[in-house]
């Protein structure tokens, strides 16, 4: 005669795996793994915003790094032109924030490369937006020098992965911030400008209303 499983034993059963799940997830941080998944898709946009950059920079004789002529007056933020940009003050954003044309965020007629441009749309924040929240405006900034022809990118991570000891008590394995030869160690920043100084964030990280 076989013999079946008892209610007790199904429960203890259920109790086991019950409190397993927990662990894994606390564990795993479910939360911090979306994060981190943003933030490395920040560091990979900026790193191909910057090889594209330095590609129209050796390709034109003379490179416009800004067609409206705003260098230094202005700071460029991959925000869509219908997120309230109005409130940070010398800051621009476009409603046709991707496109490649010298219309978009970055203001560089990527078309204009002799190969032809080496992307298909400019890449934006994954989260793209700002906030009055300090250390929460999770969008790329761009900032540039007509006379010496250099420029800069900046992002915000918000995992502690690549957050420096600037937000916690121990860098992240991945930190970005404090690494990337950068005057903040607020930001992740990239670029040709010498020192990375053209833009400077704030006492809560980023450009913020």
């Amino acid at each position: 005669m076989k013999k079946g499983f008892t209610l007790i034993e199904l429960l203890i059963v259920i109790a086991i795996l019950a409190l397993l799940m927990s662990i894994i997830i606390i564990t795993l941080n479910p939360a911090e793994l979306l994060k981190k998944s943003r933030d490395t898709k920040r560091v990979s946009d900026l790193n191909a915003l910057r090889t594209a950059i330095n590609l129209y920079v050796t390709d034109k004789a003379a490179p416009d790094l800004d067609l409206y002529g705003t260098c230094g007056t202005n700071t460029w933020l991959s925000l869509s032109g219908n997120d309230d940009c109005t409130a940070l003050a010398s800051h621009q954003c476009t409603t046709t924030n991707r496109l490649t044309t010298g219309s978009g965020w970055i203001p560089i007629n990527f078309g204009s490369i002799s190969s032809g441009s080496p992307l298909s749309a400019l890449p934006v924040d994954p989260t793209n937006a700002s906030s009055t929240t300090p250390f929460s405006n999770l969008y790329y900034a761009y900032q540039c020098n007509t006379a010496a022809s250099t420029f800069e990118l900046n992002a915000q991570m918000e995992s502690s992965y690549y957050r420096s000891t600037a937000y916690q008590d121990t860098a992240g394995d991945g930190d970005v911030c404090s690494s990337d030869g950068g005057d903040s160690s607020l930001l992740y920043e990239v670029g040709s400008d010498a020192g990375l100084d053209l833009m400077t964030g704030t006492s809560s990280g980023f450009f913020y209303p």
